[in-house]
């Protein structure tokens, strides 16, 4: 049996405890929850008849025998609670982005090595269901385009754009690219909070590998879709749908003989010599997959299927993101938007 706890119960916090409520039959038993806001904390241990603890510091001098624990606090946060709980012998997944910055993450990594402690960033859209299915049958991706649009809400506003929506992005193309980046170009503008809002970014990376990011949290619609071109092949994800579209390119393929039997057949069946193919999607709701996959590697003491390194290398990208965007809006007189 598995004993483990949610540390901040807020939006994401609420999820991940119904979720390992919801595994109470998979040998997972969830003990206990940590949330300052007196009121909060009461509605949270009423619900899950658990025990809920303002801090960490006051959860662990309990003496819960935790084995894993979920951090969802603000990310300003992850450091001293993530801390914690390494030093305590404690497994932690720790809610995207992994740090405040790259040295926290790198001061985590060092405990979790230290202490001999699973240490996994909940990059959620590396087990979306789509991005499940397509990952193995990478070729070589040379050319990426991100969406991700959103409608605004007041959550997540301790971060910008690029730390909230785009970093799924970045780590997925990331993961898929397999390549340092060598350069970043980016802009990006507050429009309803102090931070950025809305960014547009490309990134190369030294295999020659071209990807564009556009991420919002003021749309007027909920777009989140990932396109990528590799030899002979293009790929369309749908992450909100959870579905993959392949167009392959026959062997042999000749534009001048596909036009022509495409304008004897009247092109009924589209362009002959392109192939158009779905993999097959396990279902699954990327929450649940990304907590049994922390809990599988809690239990046999495997490499996460998304490790604290990927999670400090996407975090990485996209401080250097935020760092490049400052340095447009100075080139362009908008320094003002992003405030003293």
């Amino acid at each position: 049996m598995l004993r483990v706890a949610v540390a901040g119960t807020g939006a994401f916090g609420r999820n991940h405890l119904r979720v390992y409520r919801e595994l109470a039959d998979r040998s997972v038993m969830l003990a206990a929850a940590i949330e300052p806001d007196p009121a909060r904390a009461a509605e949270v241990s009423q619900k899950y008849e658990i025990l809920v603890f303002e801090s960490a510091e006051k959860a662990l001098a309990a003496d819960l025998k935790l084995d894993a624990i979920s951090v969802a606090v603000p990310t300003v946060h992850h450091l001293a609670v993530a801390s914690q709980f390494l030093a305590a012998g404690v497994d932690c997944l720790v809610e995207k982005p992994l740090a405040a910055t790259p040295q926290q993450a790198d001061e985590l990594i060092a405990l979790a090595e230290k202490h001999n402690r699973i240490l996994q960033p909940g990059h959620l859209e590396r087990f979306n269901p789509a991005v499940l299915a397509i990952e193995p049958e990478l070729t070589r991706p040379m050319f990426f385009e991100a969406h991700r649009l959103s409608v605004f809400t007041p959550r997540s506003l301790d971060v910008d754009v690029v730390l909230d929506l785009m970093i799924h992005d970045l780590d997925v193309v990331l993961t898929f690219a397999r390549s340092p980046v060598r350069e970043v170009r980016a802009v990006g503008l507050p429009i309803l909070s102090p931070k950025v809002d809305i960014a547009n970014v490309r990134v190369e990376f030294d295999s020659g590998c071209v990807a564009n990011f556009t991420a919002s949290r003021v749309s007027t619609e909920r777009v989140r879709k990932l396109r990528f071109f590799e030899p002979r092949q293009y790929v369309s994800i749908d992450y909100a749908r959870r579905d993959v579209l392949v167009i392959g390119v026959d062997e042999g393929f000749s534009i001048d003989k596909a036009i022509a039997a495409g304008e004897a057949s009247g092109f009924q069946e589209g362009l002959p010599g392109l192939t158009f193919t779905k993999p097959k999607i396990e279902p699954g709701e990327p929450l649940r997959l990304e907590i049994l996959s922390f809990l599988n590697a809690v239990k046999h003491r495997t490499t996460p299927h998304v490790t604290a390194r990927q999670g400090r290398e996407a975090l990485a990208l996209a401080l250097h993101i935020q760092q490049t965007m400052v340095e447009h809006a100075d080139k362009a007189g908008l320094g003002s938007f992003f405030g003293p």
